[in-house]
């Protein structure tokens, strides 16, 4: 099951000018898709998709996108660029695990790590980055550890865990790193106060090629108190949003001939099923 996972960012009409933007400030990058509801686009091979779903849900730090820079004047270019309209968590500066580290929030609210490193941190340039804070802090090993359970192909990089004394328990993830699939994940444990938590906002976006597939990662995913939601979303047990959809629900969704069928038997639906998609 080589399923592809990529983020989903939710926007309130603005994914197309959030998909503008982001092209065209990162390097090997393209708009792939442009439809009234889904954007999708991609930066250095990294696949994204751009949902106008309206105000219900607000992109938050909860879900950040970690960058990996090559240069300082990438780093610095970067900073600059995500900073118009946007704000500082962290200033661009030299600290402990990096010889440049910010983190910020941009004008669509969408939360960047951007590190600039002689140390390896994975040969993937950008991907998600998982903050367990609030009822979830303490959860970023358990986590990691349920995800591997799950996915194949996985592998969890040694984890650098908080130590007695640091401002975190002992043995909470400081930083930690993981693939499910090649898809590259990071995890921390965010010790303090913080005014928000993992929502619908940023979901993650698992594409499947058959119904066993979609079969399979909806038990798993749900499984010991996860939740079920509509049009294949749902909520896993620590509170990350799941979609979990066929691969060609581009396709099914827009064959001419089916009108809005489709469409219409879709938001019937909790865990998606192919079979009454197509006979729609």
């Amino acid at each position: 099951m080589a399923n592809k996972i990529h983020p989903c960012l939710w926007f309130d009409g603005q994914a197309k000018a959030a998909a503008s933007f982001y092209t065209s400030i990162f390097s090997n990058s393209k708009i792939t898709a442009d439809t009234p509801m889904v954007v999708t686009f991609e930066i250095e091979g990294f696949k994204i998709m751009g949902l106008n779903g309206g105000p219900m849900f607000t992109i938050n730090p909860s879900i950040s996108l970690f960058v990996t820079c090559q240069s300082e004047a990438e780093i610095d270019n970067l900073y600059a660029r995500l900073l118009e309209g946007g704000n500082i968590m962290m200033a661009l500066d030299k600290y402990p695990w990096a010889e440049k580290y910010a983190f910020v929030s941009d004008q669509f609210g969408v939360a960047w790590q951007l590190i600039y490193t002689s140390a390896s941190i994975g040969t993937q340039k950008i991907y998600p980055s998982l903050l367990f804070v609030g009822e979830q802090f303490g959860n970023a090993k358990a986590a990691i550890e349920s995800y591997a359970s799950i996915f194949p192909n996985t592998q969890i990089h040694p984890l650098n865990l908080y130590k007695a004394g640091e401002e975190a328990p002992e043995g909470y993830v400081k930083f930690g790193q993981f693939e499910l699939n090649g898809a590259l994940f990071t995890a921390m444990d965010g010790a303090g106060k913080h005014a928000f938590q993992f929502n619908e906002a940023v979901s993650m976006v698992l594409e499947c090629t058959n119904q066993d597939e979609i079969d399979y990662y909806w038990e798993k995913l749900t499984a010991n108190g996860g939740k079920e939601s509509r049009c294949g979303w749902l909520k896993d047990s620590f509170g990350i949003s799941w979609q979990i959809i066929p691969a060609n629900l581009g396709q099914l969704m827009s064959n001419p001939s089916k009108g809005g069928r489709p469409m219409q038997a879709l938001m019937q639906m909790g865990k998606i099923d192919i079979a009454t998609l197509e006979n729609a």
